[in-house]
C-alpha cells in the first residue's frame, strides 16, 4: 500500500450544510441544528453544533522563572482549580490583544515576550471556536486586577517544579490548559528531577 502525501490545510471530505438554524442564542451559549450531506451521499437531518467566540490562554513566567497561575470555582465540575490566565476575545480584538488583556485583568501582569505557542479546539465535532495558547516570558506586576463582576479568582505564583507536580497529579482540570503545560514542559530544558523509567519528576 502507497502512502500519499497529505495536504495538511485541505478540507477533504467537507459537509455540504442543506439547511440551518438556531436552537438558542443566548450570551455564553449558542446552539444550532445542521442538516448536512456527506461526500458519501449520507444525509444527517440533525447534527448539532455549539457556537462560541475564540478563546485564549497564556502561560506566563516571570522574569525570575515563576508560573502565574490563577485558581478560581468551576460551577459545572463544582470544583476549584488552578488554571492558566485566559478569557474570551471579544469582538474586534485579535488573539494576542486578548490574551495580553486577559492576563492584565484576572492577575495584574503584563509586558514581557510573548509569542504564540499552540492553536487548539476544545471539541472539534461539536464546537466551533479555537483557543489559542500563548507563551509570555518576562511578565511584570504592573497594576492591580480588574475583574469583572462575576469573577472571583486568586492569583499565585509557582516555581516550575509546582506547577510539573501539579500536572502530574491530575489537579489541571482544563485540557485546553493542560495541552500547552505538557508542550512547554516536553519541550523546554528545565532540570527537573527523573525517575528510573525516564518520567520527569521532582
Amino acid at each position: 500500500m502507497i502512502q500519499k502525501e497529505v495536504d495538511y490545510k485541505k478540507d477533504d471530505g467537507k459537509w455540504q450544510v442543506l439547511a440551518s438554524k438556531y436552537l438558542i442564542r443566548r450570551p455564553w451559549l449558542t446552539a444550532r441544528v445542521d442538516k448536512v450531506k456527506l461526500p458519501t451521499g449520507v444525509v444527517n437531518d440533525e447534527y448539532y453544533v455549539l457556537e462560541y467566540p475564540d478563546w485564549v490562554n497564556t502561560i506566563a513566567i516571570t522574569q525570575s522563572g515563576q508560573f502565574v497561575l490563577v485558581r478560581q470555582y468551576r460551577h459545572a465540575l463544582g470544583e476549584t482549580r488552578f488554571e492558566l490566565c485566559g478569557g474570551v476575545c471579544e469582538k474586534g480584538e485579535t488573539p494576542l490583544v486578548a490574551a495580553q488583556r486577559e492576563l492584565l485583568e484576572e492577575t495584574g501582569f503584563g509586558n514581557g515576550k510573548w509569542s504564540d505557542y499552540m492553536t487548539i479546539s476544545a471539541n472539534a465535532s461539536s464546537m466551533n471556536n479555537l483557543t489559542y495558547c500563548f507563551l509570555a516570558r518576562d511578565v511584570e506586576h504592573i497594576s492591580s486586577q480588574h475583574l469583572d463582576k462575576t469573577e472571583d479568582l486568586s492569583v499565585h505564583l509557582m516555581s516550575p517544579e509546582e506547577v510539573f507536580r501539579l500536572l502530574q497529579h491530575n489537579e489541571f482540570r482544563q485540557a485546553l490548559m493542560v495541552a500547552p503545560l505538557w508542550k512547554y514542559f516536553a519541550t523546554t530544558n528545565i532540570p527537573l528531577l527523573t525517575t528510573k523509567s525516564g518520567e520527569k519528576s521532582i
